[in-house]
């Protein structure tokens, strides 16, 4: 790589950052992100970035506001010391999820991100798999949306496709797993469920058939893992041979990981967009799939201003 590229990164996800930069076969930058004691942020930049071409990561994940104070500051220091672009790399948009006023006097806090992301000095941003593919038109700055799906699909492939059906945990997911299951040639079905409040669904009926086959759910995230795992359940008693699951995101908040655990799918696989914690990394059944190469590509062609259309699958 040109050595006028430098790529920082925050806490929340600093081994995927590596990885990226393992790709781009350049160091991660320089950085200094600690605490005040009365846990204020500080951040001291160690790279001269006048002129240059710069990437932060920060998945915007659990504590979600300490991460997004870190890609923010960031942002700033690299603005005032003259970086002649700056790109967000966020491979999990935290707040997401409140992409629209839902209920009468509530906030709309995707939007808000993004005001305080390009307030910062945020020229460009790089994300995957958003919650809400409408949160790209909440930015009046570029904003490339990579899809998890390439990486999905190779594992969907190691599987082998034969007596496989997608399935799909509710009705907006119909999309992503339909995108799916066209390219690799196999039905999908879908969980007809009803959401009581916010984390907290309730799994009704399966429309599609599902009797013998080995069926593997499709997600964009999995938070408390209720949905899931009811979506799970109901597929089996509708006679599956069996059920796995796929999602980007491993939010994976509460008891989600002893729910998967305690679930009759027989392998929960996510991506490395969030880090697993500990506990997650002792369940057998849960494999992480890693987004790097994907990222480091996207981040190689930005630089190089290459067109990325392709990596949209």
């Amino acid at each position: 790589m040109p050595t006028d590229i430098v790529v920082f990164s925050g806490n929340s996800n600093h081994a995927l950052a590596l990885e990226i930069c393992k790709g781009l076969w350049q160091p991660l930058g320089k950085a200094q992100v600690r605490r005040f004691p009365d846990g204020e942020i500080l951040i001291e930049l160690g790279e001269n970035v006048r002129g240059r071409d710069t990437f932060v990561i920060q998945s915007t994940c659990a504590p979600v506001n300490d991460n997004i104070m870190e890609l923010l500051l960031i942002i700033d220091a690299l603005k005032r010391a003259s970086a002649r672009r700056i790109t967000a790399v966020i491979p999990y948009y935290g707040y997401a999820r409140q992409d629209r006023k839902a209920a009468p006097r509530v906030p709309i806090s995707a939007k808000l991100v993004a005001d305080l992301l390009t307030a910062a000095g945020t020229t460009r941003v790089l994300a995957m798999d958003l919650h809400a593919g409408q949160i790209q038109g909440f930015f009046n700055i570029p904003v490339d949306h990579l899809f998890a799906a390439p990486i999905l699909l190779q594992f969907i492939h190691h599987l082998g496709v034969n007596d496989i059906t997608l399935v799909s945990p509710d009705a907006g997911g119909v999309e992503r797993t339909r995108h799916l299951a066209k390219q690799l040639g196999v039905p999908i079905a879908i969980v007809d469920k009803r959401r009581d409040g916010p984390g907290d669904a309730k799994a009704m009926n399966l429309i599609g058939e599902v009797e013998g086959q080995r069926c593997i759910i499709i997600d964009d995230m999995v938070d408390t893992a209720g949905t899931l795992t009811q979506a799970a359940e109901v597929i089996i008693k509708k006679g599956a041979t069996e059920v796995m699951a796929l999602a980007t995101h491993p939010v994976l908040s509460g008891n989600a990981i002893q729910r998967i655990a305690d679930s009759p799918l027989s392998v929960m696989a996510v991506t490395n967009s969030i880090p697993l914690s500990a506990e997650g990394r002792e369940v057998a059944k849960i494999k992480v799939l890693s987004v790097a190469k994907l990222l480091s590509e996207a981040i190689r062609r930005i630089h190089q201003e290459d067109s990325i259309s392709s990596l949209f699958v």
